[in-house]
Parts: C-alpha cells; structure tokens; sequence
C-alpha cells in the first residue's frame, strides 16, 4: 500500500448525489467544510468535487453520469461518515442555524467521546465528535 505521508489521509469518502451542488452547499455553510475543487460538466452537473475539514476529505459528485464508478453506485443507499471535530456544541449549533436535520443532540458518551449526529438532505448520516481513531490517548 502507498504511503500518503504524514498528516494526508489514505481513506476519502465518496458519495453521489443527486443534487451536488445543494450538498456543497449543506457541508461548507452548515458543516463548515473547505471547497478545494469542484469540477463541472457542461450540463452543470458536479463531475468531481473536494471538500476538507481538518485534515480529511470527503469527494462527491452528482448521480446519473457515466463511468464504472457512477454504475456502480447508482443504487447506493445513504452512507455515514464520522468526522472529528475539537468544538462540537458549536458545530451542532452551526448545522441547526442552517436546518439541518438533527439526529442525536450533542451527547457524551461512555467512552469519552462528544457527538452529534446529523441527516444531510439526500439521507446520509454526518457524525461530528471528539473522539479520534488512532490519536494517542
């Protein structure tokens, strides 16, 4: 397996949407994610986009175009991502201002985590918290 280097990941979530632009939208004003890229076609559809949060990225693009990868998930349900966060109760606050839909409120949890779970409008599940795999203790 190639080696990234430190502090660039090696695993980038993918989803289609089938409004791309409106899930842009919903992860840079109410998530507070960094647009890095965003490719169009001609027809306006979202070919390839990037967007960062710390030092992640999640890629995504509009359903219905062609490709293996488009074929392939072209009857993809909704996917979950979980995202660390240092600040959540602000982020929560931040993803209610813009009425996201909220599934679990700001919560402590047994393992010494802080989460929020949040629906984005095409049914994908947006965990923010402060526990971070693989981080020292």
């Amino acid at each position: 397996m190639a080696d990234a280097g430190a502090g660039v990941p090696t695993v980038y979530p993918t989803i289609l949407y089938d409004d791309a632009k409106a899930a842009i939208r919903t992860l840079t004003e109410a998530f507070g994610f960094t647009k890095e890229a965003v490719y169009e076609a001609e027809d306006g559809s979202v070919v390839h986009a990037e967007l960062s949060c710390g030092n992640g990225r999640v890629m995504l693009g509009s359903r219905g175009r062609e490709g293996v990868f488009a074929r392939a998930m072209a009857g993809a349900g909704p996917a979950g991502v979980y995202v660390v966060v240092a600040e959540v109760d602000a982020h929560h606050a931040r993803a209610v201002e813009h009425g996201v839909e909220i599934l679990m409120p700001p919560t402590d949890q047994d393992y010494g985590s802080r989460d929020y779970m949040a629906r984005d409008a095409e049914g994908n599940v947006w965990s923010f918290g402060t526990y971070a795999p693989g981080a020292p203790h």
